[in-house]
């Protein structure tokens, strides 16, 4: 056979002109005319945050689609450090952690992508995204030019970033820019040497084509800024963005004006309303800035849940744990569902973009299901054995999660009285020494409960040799602001009267491992138990009839725990706290039809009379009613407090 012949010059500069190549990519700051250049044109992003950690795996390209058919160009998510290296040196980016199918899934959406990798991310996720065991070493300062946290923070980017590097722009992937940290300049510690570490590490292992940026409140521009890094800010509707954007241009004279984080809608705490922002103003807004030439990203577009033990924390005045649903009052719902003001926003993006031909998907099926009834299992304590097969860890005073390697979830405190106590005698835990919030029972009888940033005691009686147990529930770590080391469990020890309570065994329970390969295939056998005191498990199984949908689990009068589907931890419901009374269950978690699934409820302060839930077709975000749903529609007033 005769060589192959050379392609002829023609034939090459054919080829170049056909294929895209990765040198023609560029994605920079035009200071002289105050804008972005994609592949040298004038451009603006208007962009949305999603969280692919908050969103089952196999929705991604469900969400992505809705954003890029409301007319966004670009999305903006956090890469949550946590979520990817539950160990030192152990890495998860399998299943909804494979944070390069994400990308793809964008990718073929049609968007590009602002990265905000950390290390720090906030986010109102466990511990800012920072993995809890950091604090196995108590001396450890997060967030500064600590030896210990920077050696920790390059091991985790030396393994994180050159996954992303085939990901940039220029390299031909959809990543046009790089956050370095997150809103530093609101943290105490200002830690110039620290930022300039982190721009320093990015930079070797980025390149230098790659556009860094930092985003900061107004007030945080003085200590979260940084020469070389460019320039962002985040703000949202009800502020002054006149005088915002002047107060940027102080710190970023030339370039695009950019918004970070516009906030569409605001969080929720436990015990608190839910957070909503109006239409008009959020619009309104928008289309000031976008008339100014602004790049904006939407914060949230699209927030979705925080399954399991993964919300965080804030503390202001007292500890404010975050719910399970990240709603977010977005544009597009916790459901994924478009909302009137998305529309309202696709409306205002078309006045400055084209937006892509074609109507937005239709929002889910939903699905409507029971009353059912759950049968009881047992006490917590009755499955100790089980939740702990490894026992318990001995000590004479009391220890931290962090200590015994327990980074969510709950852990028992078990000691035995030393003295008799004939009359009601105080226990409590001083210094606001527990984080986050006990309870407390004696030979198994539930007494009470204790919770952080509260004064309040208990009255015990009991005998020498009497067994008290204390459960500890982690309700998330700090997530926002100082973000000091949140430590977890009995951080002090207890006292009952003047005597100080010691000789402890501590059990780390296993929870979700028991639920989900112990429960449902022993808990059937088990004999009619009379209704425990304290924390218990119920649960029970039900068919799908007909066609599976999303739907909404509602715990009618029950108090307060953590609810599994299928072995799939749903999140905390505290419905007696509110706001939020319902859990969202998105339909693949759920069996189809001809198939059993399984639901598991830990209720850890008070089970109803009629052990009942249902599963609704629309979320109650915004209620702390005590009204049972079971048999009848939801009135108006009730869907007007859904958002409804």
């Amino acid at each position: 056979m005769a060589p192959a012949r050379p392609p002829s010059l023609l034939a090459l500069l054919l080829l170049s002109l056909l294929l895209p190549q990765a040198d023609t990519r560029s994605f920079v700051v035009d200071r002289d005319h105050d804008q972005f250049l994609l592949n040298g044109v004038p451009f603006r992003y208007v962009s949305g945050s999603l969280h692919y950690f908050r969103i089952p795996r196999v929705l991604w390209a469900d969400r992505l689609l809705k954003m890029r058919m409301s007319g966004l160009n670009a999305i903006q998510f956090y890469v949550p450090w946590n979520y990817h290296e539950p160990e030192p040196g152990v890495y998860n980016f399998e299943g909804s952690r494979d944070l390069i199918a994400f990308l793809n899934e964008a990718y073929q959406a049609d968007l590009l992508v602002i990265l905000r990798p950390g290390p720090y991310i906030c986010a109102e996720w466990e511990m800012g995204g920072l993995p809890s065991w950091l604090l196995r070493n108590p001396k450890i300062h997060l967030r500064t030019s600590d030896p210990d946290f920077l050696a920790a923070v390059d091991s985790w980017f030396k393994v994180l970033l050159p996954k992303i590097y085939p990901w940039l722009y220029h390299n031909g992937g959809n990543i046009i820019s790089v956050q370095v940290e997150n809103e530093y300049g609101s943290f105490k510690a200002c830690d110039f040497s620290y930022l300039r570490h982190l721009a320093g590490l990015f930079r070797a292992l980025l390149g230098d084509k790659i556009l860094l940026f930092t985003t900061d409140g107004p007030e945080g521009l003085k200590c979260g800024t940084l020469k070389g890094v460019y320039t962002t800010i985040d703000f949202g509707p009800a502020d002054n963005m006149t005088k915002i954007f002047n107060l940027l241009r102080k710190y970023e004279p030339h370039g695009p004006l950019v918004n970070s984080e516009y906030y569409t809608g605001w969080l929720d705490y436990w015990g608190q309303n839910h957070s909503t922002r109006s239409i008009p103003s959020v619009t309104r807004g928008l289309e000031n800035m976008l008339h100014l030439g602004a790049s904006v990203n939407m914060y949230m577009f699209h927030g979705g849940t925080n399954f399991g033990y993964w919300n965080g924390a804030d503390e202001k005045g007292r500890f404010l744990p975050i719910t399970t649903s990240y709603d977010y009052d977005a544009p597009l719902s916790e459901a994924g569902d478009p909302t009137p003001k998305l529309f309202a926003l696709r409306n205002v993006i078309s006045k400055f973009q084209e937006i892509p031909l074609g109507p937005l998907p239709p929002p889910s099926g939903k699905m409507i299901l029971g009353p059912l009834t759950l049968r009881l299992d047992g006490s917590l304590l009755a499955f100790l054995d089980f939740l702990c097969p490894e026992g318990p860890i001995h000590s004479v005073l009391p220890l931290s999660f962090e200590a015994v390697k327990q980074d969510h979830g709950f852990m028992l405190y078990r000691t035995y009285l030393v003295n008799t106590y004939t009359e009601l005698t105080s226990f409590w835990v001083p210094n606001n020494g527990l984080h986050d919030r006990a309870y407390v029972m004696m030979n198994g009888v539930f007494q009470g409960i204790l919770e952080r940033s509260m004064q309040y005691r208990l009255l015990l009686i009991g005998k020498m040799g009497d067994q008290l147990d204390v459960l500890v529930e982690n309700m998330g770590r700090l997530s926002f602001g100082s973000n000091s080391s949140d430590f977890k469990g009995l951080l002090e020890p207890p006292l009952l009267g003047h005597q100080v309570l010691t000789q402890w065994s501590i059990f780390p329970l296993k929870i979700d491992k028991f639920v989900k390969w112990w429960l449902p295939a022993q808990s059937p056998k088990m004999p009619h138990l009379p209704t425990p005191s304290g924390p218990v498990f119920y649960s029970t199984t039900f068919p799908i009839v007909g066609t599976a949908g999303d739907t909404f689990l509602y715990l009618p009068k029950w108090s307060k725990g953590q609810v599994w589907i299928n072995g799939f931890n749903l999140g905390r419901y505290w419905t007696k706290q509110g706001p939020q009374q319902t859990l969202y269950v998105p339909r693949p978690l759920l069996f189809p039809h001809g198939n059993l699934n399984i639901i598991t409820v830990l209720e850890l302060e008070n089970v109803p009379l009629n052990p009942q839930i249902q599963f609704l077709d629309r979320p109650i975000l915004n209620s702390t009613l005590h009204r049972t749903y079971l048999n009848e529609p939801l009135t108006h007033e009730q869907m007007e407090l859904s958002g409804h």
